[in-house]
């Protein structure tokens, strides 16, 4: 049986470059490098036919251990909820109002780059709690 050894997290969206470079600025994440045979992005772009241009653009963990995050242009907008999200894991192993502190901290820092506060999910059940937010074109993620 064979496993699997990596995976890509793939978003629609309108402006891939646009919400690639956002999640980049979450996620610590860098833009690889263009193909070999182009000195940038911009050229590679420019070198596609133009239905193709700004369709696509891609981020990666510069660790090498998250997924490659891919941002694919589609002709429509978003109208319901995510049916898969991501938890950007900022309260690991924090409890109580120290985890609060760190999910608000963290909250503010995204909200300047663009990010929408949706909800704050308080503790209960077992469970500490967590912020429901909303990227730059309102794909919701959690700060966990």
């Amino acid at each position: 049986m064979t496993s699997v050894k990596q995976i890509q997290v793939t978003f629609d969206c309108a402006e891939p470059e646009r919400v690639a470079r956002f999640w980049c600025d979450v996620l610590g994440y860098v833009i690889p490098p263009p193909p070999e045979g182009f000195a940038s992005w911009v050229e590679f772009d420019c070198s596609l036919p133009p239905e193709r241009q700004g369709s696509a653009f891609a981020c990666v963990d510069p660790s090498g251990v998250g997924p490659r995050l891919f941002f694919q242009r589609v002709p429509e907008g978003k109208v319901t909820k995510n049916r898969l999200h991501l938890d950007v894991r900022v309260g690991t192993g924090l409890v109580g109002e120290e985890r609060l502190a760190a999910l608000e901290a963290e909250c503010a820092r995204l909200v300047a780059l663009g990010a929408v506060r949706v909800r704050l999910l308080p503790a209960g059940g077992g469970n500490e709690s967590c912020l429901v937010m909303q990227d730059i074109e309102g794909n919701e993620f959690c700060l966990d």
